[in-house]
């Protein structure tokens, strides 16, 4: 008895065995015309295995490009579709570029600099008191949830260095509200769990 593990990898185990015994079958023929009206009828089998996919964009040139990396580009026919080349399938993808934002104090974030900067440049009002303290309580936030405690002078010291030394608050004349920091969901489903027993 021969088993499947014997016999040679599939390229798209995906349509499994059969499907892949068409197409070599396919590939053998030596007639032109009966091999094309072979490809046609394997398209046919491969797209009615995955109906719900028929929606897709583009799902008879992927049907295509299965034909052809299954056949191991040896199936010579006419492509109704420019379909894909031995290089392209193993050309490694381009390098993807991150964009890597310089940022001096990354758990406040690079919106939260930015606005530093902008308050930093607004003339004194009250428009700037109140936005300053907004984004202190927002800095503290942000603080408490890489740190267990949050330390006001601190926040203030980081404050003035982000805006470029524009920015100094007296850790006398303002305290920052006490935040209130999410607590880890597992433990108030936990919570939750133990007030219904």
């Amino acid at each position: 008895m021969q088993y499947n593990t014997q016999l040679k990898k599939l390229a798209l185990p995906e349509y499994g065995r059969n499907i892949q015994n068409m197409v070599d079958h396919c590939v053998a023929i030596k007639d032109g015309e009966e091999r094309k009206k072979c490809a046609y009828t394997v398209i046919d089998i491969m797209g009615s295995m995955f109906p719900h996919l028929r929606d897709v964009n583009n799902f008879k040139h992927i049907l295509w490009d299965h034909l052809a990396i299954m056949s191991d580009f040896k199936l010579d026919i006419e492509y109704p579709y420019e379909v894909i080349t031995r290089e392209e399938l193993n050309t490694p993808p381009g390098r993807l570029d991150y964009s890597r934002p310089t940022m001096q104090y990354r758990h406040y974030g690079k919106i939260m600099e930015r606005m530093i900067r902008i308050a930093s440049k607004m003339e004194d009002s009250d428009r700037k008191n109140y936005l300053v303290k907004l984004l202190l309580s927002q800095m503290k936030r942000s603080y408490s949830q890489w740190n267990k405690e949050a330390d006001d002078q601190k926040i203030f010291h980081d404050l003035h260095a982000l805006s470029e030394g524009e920015i100094k608050i007296n850790a006398e004349e303002y305290v920052i509200p006490e935040m209130k920091v999410n607590v880890n969901r597992d433990k108030l489903k936990n919570i939750k769990y133990q007030r219904k027993k």
